[in-house]
């Protein structure tokens, strides 16, 4: 075994700095933005379309933002995780404008 560190791994002393570090190993433009997923459906009117999930989010910097389509099964297993628990979420994204409520690359259900 060798005692190089793994680059997959990050060992911090808090949250804060962990949210830095991964931050950070994405490139320095990516900021964290957090939110509350307040609800999680799936519309039949829109059969037409293979996806037909649909999620909207509370952002705790001000907006909100509801996505229709285009979201991943990975990315439904952590909004419905999330929906289910706290309902909390995290994104990290190096999108300008609103373009990061959509963004959901970097996605973290938050306990």
């Amino acid at each position: 075994m060798s005692n190089e560190k793994s680059p997959d791994r990050i060992q911090r002393a808090d949250s804060d700095a962990l949210e830095t570090a991964q931050a950070e190993r994405v490139g320095r433009d990516f900021l964290w933005h957090y939110g509350r997923v307040t609800r999680l459906g799936s519309y039949d009117v829109l059969s037409e379309t293979k996806d037909r999930r649909s999620v909207t989010i509370l952002w705790e910097s001000g907006g909100l933002s509801c996505q229709y389509g285009q979201i991943s099964d990975d990315h439904w297993e952590i909004l419905k995780m999330a929906f289910m628990s706290t309902g909390m979420i995290s994104v990290l994204s190096d999108q300008t404008g609103e373009d990061w409520m959509y963004d959901l690359r970097f996605l973290e259900a938050v306990r």
